[in-house]
């Protein structure tokens, strides 16, 4: 293979097909995806499916609120239905510091137009009839949030990515990036060398290795992540929210009939390892025991491990390398890149074009942490 691209994004999971769609849908011609797997392959399809706006970060939500108006239209502008359920994301606040970090957090939601709300532990178990409120102080709401598909978003912006001219290639590790000075000039591949001038970088957990081969630096660290899938639940109510204990971070949503759950695990150490293990399940039934007890009754009849893509302050990097011309990335999202895909698609779009994004993502930037500027996200599952 010996091609000529415009750009080559390397990655295909929601964040490289999003990217790809959006080139190709505003007319960027040869947009060529490289995936070393199949689409989907790396986090995405092992992500717990949650979209939402609920951040303590303006920027992230901001992102959020993009991606769920993205995402209501998904269907109308694919033709992929990706599952989605608007049933709300329910936080569960159970120390009047968690409370109060809310409170102010639903302010800001609020004046950048997202309807979130503090509500009662009453209220919050009316929603989730699962947990019990001992202890609960109170709640977050917010009822345009909600969970789908991740696989059906990828093949989605895939299949439109191609519909406008990109080429999308799977089986197609990047194993070096060619430069003459400061200028890339082409893509190395185990199929082959594509000759380009610009570089995207959509590969989550393993950015890494791909900032390097241009010599730019992305401190993305990857941590294994586990995620329990149960039998069917009798009488699980239709609108169930995806809930989340905040003080433990057990989190639960429907699943078809029964529920999709996790939780972090501190002792979890960095690293590429995706095989599944039962270290962490007696945190997650203590968990459970404090605040869902229904839970504990319900046997498990699969799940599986993925990886989240860590930076320093567990925010993302979005942005244009300064050292190398043109060398772009979009990743470290830590736990929050599924449901920010489309609005980064947009984004990086626009940063490609030269022209202004909807939002000023400079904040974002790889740069920040030399600079001694980090930028911490509050509510991170």
């Amino acid at each position: 293979m010996n091609l000529q691209a415009s750009v080559v994004v390397v990655g295909g999971g929601v964040m490289g097909t999003s990217i790809a769609y959006h080139l190709a849908r505003a007319g960027v011609r040869d947009v060529v995806l490289a995936e070393r797997d199949e689409l989907a392959a790396g986090s995405t399809s092992k992500a717990a499916g949650g979209v939402r706006a609920q951040f303590s970060d303006e920027l992230n939500i901001l992102l959020g609120a993009r991606s769920l108006e993205a995402f209501g239209r998904f269907r109308e502008e694919t033709g992929y239905d990706i599952g989605l359920h608007r049933v709300g994301y329910l936080f569960l606040l159970s120390t009047p510091e968690e409370v109060a970090s809310f409170e102010a957090g639903v302010g800001l939601q609020n004046s950048l137009g997202v309807p979130s709300r503090l509500i009662t532990p009453k209220e919050a178990r009316r929603l989730s009839p699962l947990i019990t409120t001992d202890g609960l102080l109170a709640a977050a709401f917010s009822p345009d949030d909600g969970h789908c598909t991740p696989e059906s978003v990828v093949h989605g912006y895939a299949a439109a990515a191609r519909a406008h001219g990109a080429r999308i290639l799977r089986h197609t590790e990047v194993t070096g990036i060619e430069r003459h000075g400061t200028a890339i000039t082409a893509v190395a591949t185990t199929l082959g060398r594509i000759a380009t001038g610009t570089v995207i970088c959509a590969a989550g957990a393993w950015s890494r290795a791909v900032g390097a081969m241009a010599g730019v630096d992305l401190p993305v660290q990857p941590l294994r992540r586990q995620i329990a899938v149960t039998e069917p639940v009798p009488g699980l109510p239709a609108g169930l929210p995806m809930t989340i204990d905040f003080t433990t971070s057990l989190y639960f949503h429907a699943e078809g009939p029964g529920l999709l759950l996790g939780m972090s695990d501190p002792d979890e150490k960095p690293g590429f390892a995706t095989d599944t293990h039962d270290r962490w399940i007696p945190r997650l039934y203590a968990a459970m025991e404090r605040r869902a007890p229904a839970l504990l009754d319900l046997r498990r009849t699969g799940g599986w491990a993925g990886l989240y893509e860590n930076t320093p302050d567990h925010n993302a990097l979005i942005g244009e390398a300064t050292s190398v011309s043109r060398f772009l990335y979009a990743t470290g999202f830590s736990g929050h890149g599924f449901l920010q895909g489309p609005a980064v698609g947009e984004v990086v779009r626009d940063l490609y074009l030269g022209r202004a994004p909807f939002l000023d993502v400079g904040p974002l930037s790889a740069g920040r942490f030399a600079a001694d500027a980090p930028r911490p996200e509050s509510n991170l599952v």
